[in-house]
């Protein structure tokens, strides 16, 4: 598309504390109203002319807004359209709320999101039906219950635009006649939906033809469980022994799927490590890099999560980009990283490529791997990391090339206690009445083998008839959404004066239908307030390397401040003290590497020069990582150019 066709939103919502902090000061100071329709760190990508638009050349004179208005499309994460149902913060929902009024909304991997967020993404799809606008969902592991759920919130906003903007006057409960469409890759299936249940009979009938196609096409993906024998439960002991497994686990597939290099002869793969955490990452990764690989192996490790800084986190995922892009297989033999590396004096007959990686690499990344293992919490993630297998070459496997082990580290780590595992990522829960909290967290028992062995999207898109959340690991996930996005179903009429034996469904306190079924909560602030878009309780602060005063050729750490007095927006810098940033002694074993080296200082020079930026400037802009706030972890952070930023336990 032309510069004239697309904008681009970028920033904003990235750090949400300081603007908040703003608003109180406004607040308090009468000043409300003077703030900006935007955050202040956001900038809009868009060279269309906008000078003679009819509403916005008289109406707004921000010129963001105007592009972010005007543009024919615009591609930006969804928080800045959440607050499109907001109005809380002095109408920042006016810019999205226009923008909506004349776009379609595409929501892209709609069920990545947590669950706490499908309320306020809920309410936008509403309003996107209030403003009469179409609405597509995108992902292909999108369970019944959610693409229910925002049927009917889109359908009870419709109904209000129709009262509103219908030529013809019908009576309120008139049937409303929806289009609907669904596509996936063997098909289009398209009805005019009237009701709820007409919906879900035709989502069914999609569903079901889906399921037939996916069972009788060849797999891609095999997988196997791991068991996890690990009988330490001391930090520091599970984490060693965690790396040991990944170990014996990446030779296995390895021995199965290596290729040989065409110029060398010597045997390559390409595999994918998932764990469920960042903070395990660092001290795993640690221990796989000092531990000994068996002779004749090199093991060429990257790590690969959301704390680093910026600009070393963009060139791993550009590196990793173009070497997981197996469309042409001969391509990744010719990679300077890959080239270099067989190329080195190095007798070893066996390497691995290993990625050792948050849940970053589950969505959004277009990579064809050789292999994958992952540490679970959830269908849903295992489905999106074997995605990540085969991709693009589609190559059947001879052996199993997904291993998933059968627990995760918080549940070594807690035992046989009674408490949630599979959480932050996952979808258990611990209530009052433990609805959603497992008996067990062994996969074994949790899962039949016909939900894992062949990993595809069947087990999130086909419900069983009647769930077990508490003993099948698959139907918890479908009952935290049916509980979450669906309204609790009237009680059928009795003749019977005793009660039923059967308890009542009990709605989730966060329920996503609120919106649409109590529409008068809007004219108030009261849903968003108690349902807010990513409201994360962990406080962050943000660090960046800066050039030293003392030293031209080296970045020092600085902790990211903002201004409380003076020019909204404004931040300084104070230097991070030893006592706070830790550096980590690493002792890599023979046979083990980094895979992909960046010079933090060289990957800054190379953006100042080419965007014609100081020095000083740039390390402001593309070092920023953020990092839990030093009062939520006073002993401060662990930082290696290879293993990223982590908290201090």
């Amino acid at each position: 598309m032309n510069d004239d066709e697309l904008a681009v939103l970028v920033g904003g919502s990235a750090c949400p504390a300081p603007f908040e902090d703003h608003h109180a000061q406004a607040e308090a100071g009468g000043s409300a109203s003077t703030q900006k329709l935007i955050e202040e760190d956001s900038h809009v990508l868009y060279e269309g002319y906008i000078g003679d638009h009819p509403l916005l050349s008289r109406a707004l004179a921000n010129p963001d807004i105007r592009k972010l208005i005007a543009a024919p499309m615009l591609v930006c994460t969804v928080d800045h359209l959440a607050p499109a149902t907001e109005s809380l913060r002095a109408g920042r929902q006016i810019a999205p709320m226009l923008r909506l009024m004349s776009s379609d909304l595409v929501l892209d991997e709609l069920d990545d999101y947590d669950l706490d967020d499908l309320p306020a993404l809920t309410r936008l799809v509403h309003w996107a039906g209030l403003l009469g606008v179409r609405v597509v969902l995108s992902s292909a592991t999108l369970p019944p219950a959610l693409v229910q759920g925002m049927f009917m919130a889109y359908r009870a906003g419709r109904r209000h635009y129709r009262r509103n903007r219908g030529q013809l006057r019908v009576a309120d409960d008139a049937p409303i006649e929806v289009p609907c469409l669904w596509t996936d890759e063997f098909g289009v299936q398209s009805e005019s939906c009237a009701s709820d249940a007409a919906f879900a009979a035709a989502h069914a009938r999609f569903v079901e033809r889906r399921v037939g196609k996916l069972q009788v096409s060849e797999p891609l993906r095999i997988a196997e469980l791991l068991p996890l024998g690990i009988t330490a439960t001391r930090p520091e002991a599970v984490h060693a022994a965690f790396a040991a497994e990944i170990r014996t686990a990446c030779l296995r597939l390895h021995a199965v799927h290596a290729e040989p290099d065409p110029v060398t002869g010597k045997r390559v793969s390409f595999g994918l490590v998932r764990m469920a955490n960042i903070d395990p990452i660092f001290h795993v990764a640690r221990a796989l890099i000092e531990g000994a690989m068996p002779a004749g192996v090199h093991l060429h490790l990257c790590v690969y999560h959301a704390r680093f800084p910026l600009v070393q986190r963009s060139a791993i995922e550009g590196m990793l980009d173009a070497t997981f892009n197996r469309r042409d297989p001969a391509a990744v033999w010719q990679l300077p990283p890959i080239r270099g590396a067989l190329d080195a004096a190095d007798s070893a007959p066996d390497h691995l490529f290993v990625v050792l990686a948050s849940p970053v690499c589950e969505v959004g990344r277009d990579w064809d791997a050789d292999w994958a293992i992952a540490e679970p919490s959830s269908m849903r993630s295992l489905i999106q990391l074997a995605g990540r297998v085969q991709r693009h070459r589609m190559k059947a496997p001879r052996a199993p090339n997904v291993l998933v082990f059968d627990t995760n580290i918080k549940g070594i780590e807690q035992g046989n206690a009674n408490a949630a595992v599979f959480t932050r990522p996952g979808f258990e829960k611990t209530t009052s009445d433990d609805r959603f909290l497992l008996t067990s967290h062994r996969l074994a028992v949790l899962l039949d083998e016909g939900e894992y062995q062949h990993l595809n999207a069947i087990p999130r898109i086909r419900p069983r008839d009647q769930l077990e959340p508490r003993t099948r690991w698959v139907d918890l996930e479908h009952a935290r959404l049916q509980a979450g996005m669906l309204p609790i179903p009237a009680a059928p009429p009795t003749t019977s004066s005793r009660r039923s034996a059967r308890p009542k469904p009990v709605p989730e306190a966060n329920t996503a239908a609120a919106c649409w079924l109590h529409p008068q909560a809007a004219l108030t602030g009261v849903l968003p307030q108690q349902q807010p878009f990513r409201a994360d309780s962990m406080k962050t602060t943000t660090l960046a390397w800066l050039p030293s005063d003392e030293d031209e050729d080296a970045l020092v750490p600085q902790r990211v401040e903002d201004l409380r007095e003076g020019r909204r927006g404004e931040q300084f810098y104070v230097p991070v003290h030893r006592d706070l940033l830790h550096d980590v002694p690493l002792n890599a074993a023979p046979g083990v590497s980094r895979w992909g080296a960046f010079d933090l200082l060289s990957l800054v020079s190379e953006q100042a020069e080419a965007q014609d930026l100081s020095l000083n400037r740039a390390a402001e802009k593309f070092t920023t990582v953020e990092v839990p706030s030093v009062e939520d972890t006073p002993q401060g952070w662990f930082w290696d150019p290879w293993l990223g930023v982590t908290r201090c336990r």
